[in-house]
């Protein structure tokens, strides 16, 4: 039906075009800078849902991975934290990362434009990777939660230790120095890794390597929880984290199928893939429990589920469902091992394996995604000669967004703890969080 109406477009204007070349054209593009209602209505709902992964789903999910006392303020740190990223979108981080103007020797990292979207009305359109547009607005709200949620992740690596009025300050800096430019390199024209043709379709890179190693790096400067790892500290109530994982795994598909930008078949595609590779990687994790001597668990469940989803989130458009089933497996395999063995091997406390599943499973889904591309492609996809050449500009992308992640997540880690200080005293930790940051308890 689509190619039939283009081709009677085509022939209608084909007289007046010759007639009155000037004013076809001049009509075309005006035609085509209207938003497609259908993209528009899927892009906003793809928005909210995206929105309802922050709050309630990644507010619920680390929340019942922590301990009850720090319960209300590992939920009001996420969403502080996303509704600060919203607001500093809209002030510069929008221009930074998509702006419409080049920076004169940084284009490959950072772009500019009008601060506070002055430039941005409702008429103004952004392009989809077809020839179709959606609004800007849309465009412009859709990026938006993506920033306010990868800056919440990296707080269940500094769960139940670091300040609230640290946090907020981080946030403010870490977007700014860290989120902005990683997003415009690989999701902007122009961008360094756009441009070497890195594959990420709705955030490997940008959001779960990002946060991941962000959170490592951040975890490091704080230190240790007090009495970690030697005292028992289990999640308070998986049934919290159940449910959050289950209100991650339905907004998801607006993080993944979203990203085409188009209710159109690619964006069928990704949502397929955001089916199977999360079930792949929840009953993996369950299978590896058992297969290590355990028994197969809830929290193993909603690990595996959250693996599984974070691989396929670069590959979500990029790959056919075996190859989506294989990344969900992959990743569930390597973050288990990064989980159970790696992180107590090097004594790092990731209090709610930020960096374990989000870092980890972002690199082997960013790295499986130059293979699974080419071997398990959806059509149209993928050539089995370039296979290796896409695989080693995957691992290139994910080094450079490892190396800016650690440096720039240092620095800023830094600035942060020389002025108002990273962690909470000694008392307030013993005591929650709760009580002594907000002066609320979650449960009486």
């Amino acid at each position: 039906m689509k190619n039939t109406l283009f081709k009677l477009g085509t022939a209608a204007f084909g007289a007046l075009a010759l007639a009155t070349p000037a004013f076809a054209q001049e009509a075309a593009e005006a035609a085509a800078a209207v938003p497609n209602p259908g993209n528009n209505a899927w892009m906003m709902t793809a928005t909210v849902l995206v929105m309802m992964m922050i709050l309630p789903g990644l507010a619920l999910f680390y929340g019942g991975l922590t301990r009850s006392k720090n319960m209300l303020s590992t939920m009001t740190q996420i969403g502080a934290t996303a509704a600060l990223a919203m607001i500093i979108w809209i002030m510069y981080g929008y221009s930074m990362a998509f702006g419409p103007e080049s920076v004169p020797g940084l284009e490959s990292f950072i772009s500019s434009g009008s601060l506070f979207l002055s430039s941005v009305t409702p008429d103004t359109t952004a392009a989809t990777f077809s020839d179709e547009v959606i609004s800007e607005y849309v465009f412009v709200s859709f990026q938006m939660t993506f920033a306010a949620i990868t800056a919440a992740l990296i707080l269940g690596a500094t769960a139940e230790r670091m300040k609230f009025s640290a946090t907020m300050l981080f946030t403010i800096l870490w977007l700014t120095v860290v989120y902005f430019p990683i997003a415009h390199m690989v999701w902007a024209g122009g961008g360094l890794l756009f441009e070497m043709g890195a594959l990420d379709f709705a955030g490997g890179t940008v959001v779960h390597i990002n946060a991941g190693v962000s959170g490592l790096v951040l975890a490091f400067l704080l230190g240790k929880r007090k009495g970690y790892p030697t005292e028992p500290m289990p999640p308070h109530s998986l049934t919290l984290t159940m449910v959050g994982t289950g209100l991650l795994w339905v907004g998801w598909f607006g993080f993944n199928a979203g990203s085409e930008l188009e209710a159109d078949g690619f964006a069928g595609l990704a949502m397929i893939n955001t089916f199977v590779a999360t079930a792949a990687g929840g009953l993996a994790w369950m299978v590896i429990e058992k297969l290590a001597g355990h028994k197969g668990s809830a929290l193993g469940l909603c690990s595996g589920i959250i693996a599984g989803l974070v691989a396929i989130t670069p590959a979500a458009g990029n790959s056919g469902p075996f190859g989506a089933v294989l990344l969900g497996i992959v990743s569930s395999l390597v973050c288990y091992f990064a989980v159970a063995k790696l992180k107590p091997a090097l004594g790092y406390d990731d209090s709610l394996d930020a960096f374990g599943i989000h870092g980890i499973g972002g690199i082997v889904g960013a790295i499986g995604t130059g293979f699974v591309n080419t071997l398990f492609a959806g059509p149209g996809n993928g050539d089995a000669s370039s296979m290796m050449a896409q695989v080693m500009i995957q691992i290139i992308a994910v080094v450079v967004a490892i190396a800016w992640a650690a440096i720039g997540t240092l620095i800023v880690g830094l600035i942060v703890k020389f002025t108002v200080g990273l962690r909470v005293s000694e008392e307030t930790e013993v005591n929650g969080l709760d009580i002594s940051e907000h002066g609320e308890r979650a449960y009486n």
